[in-house]
């Protein structure tokens, strides 16, 4: 039994890189072939060859510093906002049910639209990008945050109500424990959608530094089809490499959950 979990992983690998793979031949075959023009769709071996010698360009590592520094301040921010906040519209329902009308106007709305508005009060530097990029990834956070607090076993609450526990001690050592891995799936979505925002969001404003920086002022220049799509290789690849690490930290910090039970079964049987 322990022999499946570990082949599905092996399975799941392969399949990945077997994608890559097709992807990268279908561009360079149809570039090659002159099936789409050159300056449309550069071959796939020198957008990459372009993404690795960006990694010895300093200005353009300095510009991934800053897109980064911004998304890092955005969801600290929103961690900040959201969990404290799910905790309380979570536990105390008459808060939930009063707020509720208020979440619901404000969550659909758009972060990219917010832009023009967030430029006008805050200017188009690092604090608009942070204030949009918090806008955006405190919804996947107070929403998992307030799911886990709902699906907190009732038998832990009422143990510890019945030892003449309080209301914040229930919280602290029941609730807070079985949402947490809730919220760090939300932390985790977060995390894509504020790198998403983060490069949207320097694209559109079109100056300063940062990732999106350089792909919006490759898309002007004349030839700069090949620099755009290394710059957006180097997106994909820095969302991967988050992914991967939150992945990772859940894993080891919440073993105990479903989703990752396979996982440390699979380690266990190596």
């Amino acid at each position: 039994m322990r022999l499946r979990p570990r082949l599905r992983g092996r399975q799941e690998l392969w399949l990945g890189l077997l994608g890559i793979l097709l992807a990268f031949g279908v561009c360079e075959a149809v570039s090659r072939a002159g099936l789409v023009r050159r300056s449309y769709l550069p071959p796939a071996s020198e957008v990459v060859a372009r993404a690795v010698e960006l990694a010895g360009d300093s200005v353009f590592l300095d510009g991934i510093g800053v897109t980064l520094r911004a998304w890092a301040l955005g969801l600290l921010l929103a961690c900040a906002i959201a969990v404290p906040l799910g905790l309380l519209l979570g536990s105390v329902p008459l808060v939930g049910e009063a707020a509720r009308a208020i979440v619901e106007l404000l969550r659909p709305l758009p972060s990219v639209a917010l832009i023009p508005l967030v430029s006008l009060l805050l200017g188009s530097g690092t604090e608009a990008e942070v204030a949009l990029i918090t806008y955006a990834s405190v919804w996947p956070i107070l929403f998992n945050t307030v799911y886990g607090l709902g699906e907190t076993d009732p038998l832990a609450k009422d143990t510890l109500r019945a030892f003449g526990f309080g209301r914040l001690t229930v919280l602290l050592r029941a609730e807070l424990p079985a949402t947490a891995p809730f919220i760090a799936a939300g932390i985790r979505i977060s995390a894509a959608v504020a790198l998403i925002l983060a490069v949207a969001t320097e694209i559109l404003s079109g100056f300063g530094e940062g990732l999106g920086i350089f792909i919006a002022q490759a898309g002007l220049a004349t030839d700069g089809t090949r620099d755009v799509l290394a710059g957006v290789v180097w997106a994909g690849a820095l969302g991967l490499v988050i992914n991967g690490a939150l992945v990772w930290g859940e894993q080891r910090l919440f073993p105990w959950t479903p989703e990752h039970r396979e996982t440390a079964g699979r380690g266990m049987s190596r």
